[in-house]
């Protein structure tokens, strides 16, 4: 009997409040309100095994939405002294430790998560599914793909599992506005790198960026009342700041803009004008 998988087993004894399953030697219970009408001794059910509240080998009929091994997005129900529990769609809802978050998470949150059993024989939850994760996607350069943010680096960028199930990562000069684990992102494969793995951006390709950029300054502009009060020539730091972008985009979106001739350039005063 495999714990924390999908398996059949046959019908080995009926009893009051259910049946076993199994063999002389290894049984299991299958609670009455989970046998399927009309079973008999000798038939298969398909059944799958974790561990009640009394830690207790049991088997259900329901369908869990992760197994060992597997991956999946989960809400996170509740939080307690020993970790976040998680809605994994049967009755006993599923631990999720402390040392297995990559970051703390709270009751409403989603996160990617995978199945395990620890040292003690119990079913638990991980977020640290980065090892789990395929380098054998179907994707190439410039397909727009989606994906879970499972964890986050200040060093690194933000990780994500596309389709929840292939490696990728946000670089950190990709990076635009805050990023959170479990946010379901869409985004661009920017490169697929030797060993697999995809970098990507949320950011589309230049031309159409350029459009996307210009039309976002635009409406600061008007929402400021026809001024920005710097210019491309402000600090990097400054313009990710207020809008989210790099120097270099906001550069290209204001000679855009320039070109289109809806805005000036007051050099004095340091601002970006709405055109008259």
């Amino acid at each position: 009997m495999r714990l924390g998988e999908k398996q059949v087993l046959t019908v080995v004894k009926k009893v009051e409040f259910g049946v076993y399953l199994g063999s002389d030697e290894e049984r299991v219970l299958l609670p009455k309100k989970q046998v399927p009408a009309g079973v008999e001794v000798g038939d298969p059910i398909e059944v799958f095994l974790y561990k009640d509240s009394s830690d207790r080998m049991i088997a259900t009929t329901n369908e869990p939405k992760l197994t060992v091994g597997g991956l999946a997005v989960l809400d996170v129900v509740d939080v307690g002294r020993v970790g976040a529990f998680l809605d994994w769609g049967l009755e006993k809802d599923l631990l999720l430790p402390f040392k297995e978050q990559t970051t703390k998470v709270e009751k409403g949150d989603r996160c990617l998560v995978s199945l395990y059993i620890d040292k003690s024989g119990r079913l638990c939850a991980t977020m640290k599914v980065y090892p789990l994760l395929r380098t054998d996607s179907p994707y190439k350069k410039d397909d727009m793909v989606t994906g879970t943010v499972y964890e986050t680096s200040r060093e690194f960028g933000v990780f994500v599992a596309v389709d929840n199930r292939y490696s990728a990562l946000i670089p950190r000069r990709e990076v635009y506005g805050r990023m959170y684990v479990g946010q379901q992102v869409e985004a661009r494969v920017a490169a697929v790198k030797a060993d697999g793995k995809l970098d990507l951006s949320v950011r589309g390709k230049i031309p159409e960026q350029m459009d996307k950029d210009a039309q976002s300054v635009m409406e600061r502009i008007m929402n400021n009342g026809g001024a920005l009060a710097f210019t491309d020539k402000a600090d990097p730091e400054r313009i990710k700041a207020e809008l989210g972008m790099s120097k270099a985009a906001f550069k290209r979106a204001v000679g855009r803009l320039l070109k289109q001739g809806r805005i000036t350039i007051d050099e004095k005063q340091g601002k970006i004008l709405q055109s008259n």
